[in-house]
């Protein structure tokens, strides 16, 4: 005697909202929804297997958190898209290098178009890379507008850039008597951004588009 399963396919019908696209509303097959969000910059839509569900999603709009994570996935597609061309020349890039963490750190900047080193600062025992890129741009802006250069700053850590637009060296790394320069050094520059304003634009390095940062240290 031979037993035969047969497992149907799960043919469960799926209801999309679409929050913005070239029509809203909610539509009751992919084809329908593909229609109003392919293509379109920003498109907003989610599937849902309950209609009553669906219907109640639109009403009450896209969640901050799956809009959020929908401009995250729109921001790194168009950041791969970027090219080289659009790199600009005339600029500082800055970077920094670790050995351990916490280890010996070094920065420096150099010259985009060039390829020229313009600083370099370190190795200072018991650091953090994190350090070096908040320290690498504080020096930088400070270089640039010591000079009066109206040129922009690469940097390729949104970490140290949040630290920049905070003011503040947002390390969790410990005073010991080795780093103490370190951090008498991270003041120092906590109270330059503190106490000067500036004109310099930071802009994203975009690695994966660009390869390495110039100010890189080929030590990966």
């Amino acid at each position: 005697m031979y037993i035969c399963i047969i497992i149907m396919a799960n043919n469960k019908k799926k209801y999309y909202v679409v929050w913005k696209g070239r029509d809203t509303g909610v539509f009751y097959s992919w084809d329908e929804c593909k229609a109003q969000v392919d293509k379109y910059q920003g498109a907003l839509y989610k599937s849902y297997e309950n209609e009553d569900e669906a219907f109640e999603a639109l009403k009450k709009g896209a969640s901050p958190r799956f809009v959020s994570n929908v401009a995250k996935k729109v921001q790194a597609k168009q950041a791969a898209k970027i090219p080289s061309s659009q790199i600009i020349q005339q600029a500082l890039a800055v970077d920094a290098a670790c050995s351990g963490n916490p280890g010996d750190m070094e920065y420096r900047g150099v010259y985009v178009q060039t390829g020229q080193e313009i600083f370099r600062m370190g190795p200072f025992p018991e650091g953090t890379n994190n350090i070096g890129e908040f320290l690498a741009i504080v020096h930088g802006l400070s270089l640039l507008k010591q000079k009066g250069l109206n040129i922009p700053l690469y940097s390729d850590s949104k970490i140290a850039m949040g630290w920049i637009a905070q003011k503040k060296c947002k390390t969790k790394l410990e005073v010991t008597e080795k780093n103490k320069p370190l951090f008498n050094l991270i003041q120092r520059a906590e109270n330059w951004l503190a106490n000067n304003s500036y004109t310099t634009p930071i802009y994203k390095w975009e690695t994966k588009s660009w390869g390495e940062i110039p100010a890189d240290f080929g030590r990966k």
